[in-house]
């Protein structure tokens, strides 16, 4: 007989109830709870640059953008996941009280080294499964760059933007996202070949 310990799945419900408490965020999928690291000065200053481009657009607009406090409930066949996303933009929102929407329209992720595979596979391919999403932006924290999926009547397309002026187009939510207003303030680390 095994005394190896078995895994116990938290419910949906319990995670919430547990997250409300929390003093740390926490993101979960299908039944397992992951604690979320802290983020860099760069990742922050992308994260609130983007989000206060966006709320300044969407300023007496039916749809109004989140920042990352807010989570996406993504249900899926099998499981529910619920993540923090960096931003989102929302036009149907759920409840006042809710901690969780389940209808965003845009989503934004800043990666990093230490979050890309979650971000552009676990995370994109549960992203990419809500009907509402429209699009997907992933900005990069190394330097100047986004990747947008954006839904077509074919799947999502995969758009690359690079360089300080480029800017995302966002006409599913009436906006402009300036990659040098995402950038502002934003100090690159520089890039040290290895020998």
């Amino acid at each position: 007989m095994s005394t190896a310990p078995h895994f116990q799945p938290v419910s949906a419900q319990d995670y919430l109830e547990g997250e409300a408490l929390a003093r740390r965020k926490h993101e979960f999928v299908a039944g397992t709870i992951y604690a979320m690291a802290g983020a860099t000065a760069n990742h922050n200053r992308i994260a609130t640059n983007a989000t206060g481009t966006l709320h300044g657009q969407l300023r007496g607009q039916p749809c109004e953008v989140f920042n990352s406090d807010m989570k996406v409930r993504v249900r899926q066949t099998h499981e529910t996941r619920f993540y923090y996303p960096d931003a989102l933009v929302v036009c149907e929102p759920n409840g006042p009280s809710d901690p969780y929407h389940d209808r965003p329209v845009v989503i934004i992720e800043v990666i990093s080294e230490s979050t890309r595979r979650t971000d552009e596979h676990e995370k994109r391919a549960a992203y990419l499964s809500i009907d509402t999403l429209c699009v997907y932006v992933l900005i990069e924290s190394s330097s100047a760059a986004a990747v947008v999926y954006r839904r077509t009547a074919e799947g999502f397309d995969r758009e690359t933007y690079v360089a300080a002026d480029a800017v995302v187009p966002l006409p599913e939510v009436n906006c402009n996202l300036s990659l040098a207003e995402v950038y502002a303030n934003v100090i690159f680390e520089p890039i040290v070949e290895e020998e």
